[in-house]
């Protein structure tokens, strides 16, 4: 399997660590973020990885090198100007043609991930899913995008980050499984997978599905939960 990982964000929220240095290789327990989402996506048998970057780059590409300490094939993906989440993939898929010619896995780079990825691959193959997401619990709908199901694990509403929510605490994990037809949905320029390309695949009744991660999943972005990453994973 391929994966992409999102990791161009310039981390404002988590200044002024990420002043001098990208989000996605803040230490965790003394290891970069990106080398334990490395170290994840190895064990679940991904081979090759493309990343996009945009703030301070070269760290990133110092960091990982050319994924050989792991075993993968890392290539990178620069953007001048930021492409959100959903024109991020679009940018891969046309500066590596034909690279994503199979189901891909889409993670955000901010996100500190140790989940049973089987499990999530083998419920999107049942369902013959065009799009899957993992899901996670949320006490906190304004500022997640949340997400409605049908008894099936079927996607029948999705909002980001709403206002006022009453459809219970399921909240997009920033995790997806993707089948290559996906592509063909992405539009150039910058767009984005919660405000833009979610809502359209729902909106069509294109089979877009989702179930809760089993597993650990936590976006660092925020100072507290930088802080509890660092509680989490002491010692691992």
């Amino acid at each position: 399997m391929k994966a992409v990982i999102l990791a161009a964000g310039v981390g404002t929220r988590l200044r002024p660590l990420t002043d001098a240095c990208p989000k996605p290789v803040l230490p965790i327990a003394g290891r970069p973020l990106l080398a334990r989402t490395l170290d994840w996506l190895r064990a679940q048998g991904v081979g090759e990885v493309a990343l996009n970057l945009h703030h301070l780059p070269d760290r990133v590409r110092d960091c990982l090198g050319d994924g050989a300490a792991w075993g993968m094939r890392l290539r990178y993906s620069y953007e001048p100007v930021l492409l959100g989440t959903a024109g991020a993939v679009r940018a891969i898929d046309q500066r590596f043609p034909g690279w994503l010619d199979q189901p891909f896995l889409v993670v955000y780079g901010d996100m500190l991930v140790d989940i049973d990825l089987q499990d999530l691959l083998d419920f999107h193959r049942a369902k013959r899913a065009l799009f899957t997401m993992a899901l996670k619990h949320t006490a906190h709908p304004v500022s997640q995008g949340m997400v409605e199901l049908e008894a099936s694990g079927r996607v029948v509403r999705f909002v980001e980050k709403p206002p006022l929510w009453d459809r219970g605490d399921l909240a997009n994990a920033g995790l997806y499984l993707c089948e290559p037809p996906l592509l063909s949905w992405l539009l150039d320029g910058p767009s984005d997978f919660g405000c833009d390309l979610i809502p359209a695949l729902v909106a069509a009744d294109a089979p877009v599905y989702a179930r809760l991660a089993r597993g650990y999943l936590l976006d660092i972005g925020t100072p507290a939960a930088y802080a509890q990453a660092q509680q989490d994973w002491a010692g691992r």
